[in-house]
């Protein structure tokens, strides 16, 4: 299993374990959250339980749109490596929606821990900046295809600017073709 489909399932558990207390048990989730204790209100309880179905939406997508649940059940033979890739056609797309979800989310869960000090919001950072880290790594090293050349092996994206690498010119210098 790569990078890209381990983001992809945690992304997806990370916020199902968020959404099942929200549509669960609404009215403890409303009441740890407030100073005083009494009921919640309906609209209270059908917020949360809306917020809760909206997480797990997300999730069930996130995990649909990249690729990892295959949408169909035909198996065909791949003919060329492009197509043998697993990544749907909105995988990128996705991961790039999902990283600025983390990031903002990360963000706003720190905001709430310095400022309130509860231990709940370092476990949410922990979670999000990880979440979001993976991410950020994806969209930078796992989302390009490289140009390697056949007849040195070399990238052909890198160029020489400001050192040049001697050592493979001097190994690939030798070779006839």
């Amino acid at each position: 299993m790569d990078v890209f489909q381990i983001y992809t399932y945690s992304t997806s558990a990370w916020l199902a374990l968020q959404s099942v207390p929200l549509i669960a048990m609404p009215s403890m989730i409303v009441a740890l959250l407030l100073d005083e204790t009494r009921p919640a209100t309906t609209i209270e309880v059908y917020f949360a339980r809306s917020l809760g179905i909206g997480l797990l939406t997300i999730a069930i997508m996130t995990a649909m749109l990249t690729g990892s649940i295959p949408l169909t059940s035909a198996v065909k033979e791949p003919i060329t490596a492009e197509e043998s890739d697993p990544k749907a056609p909105y995988a990128k797309p996705t991961l790039i929606i999902t990283f600025f979800f983390h990031a903002v989310s990360a963000f706003y869960t720190y905001t709430r821990y310095v400022t309130g000090g509860h231990g709940v919001f370092a476990m949410a950072v922990g979670g999000n900046s990880l979440l979001a880290s993976i991410a950020l790594w994806c969209v930078l090293f796992a989302t390009s295809e490289g140009k390697i050349s056949r007849r040195t092996g070399a990238d052909k994206r890198t160029a020489g600017f400001p050192f040049s690498n001697s050592e493979a010119a001097k190994k690939h210098a030798g070779k006839k073709l």
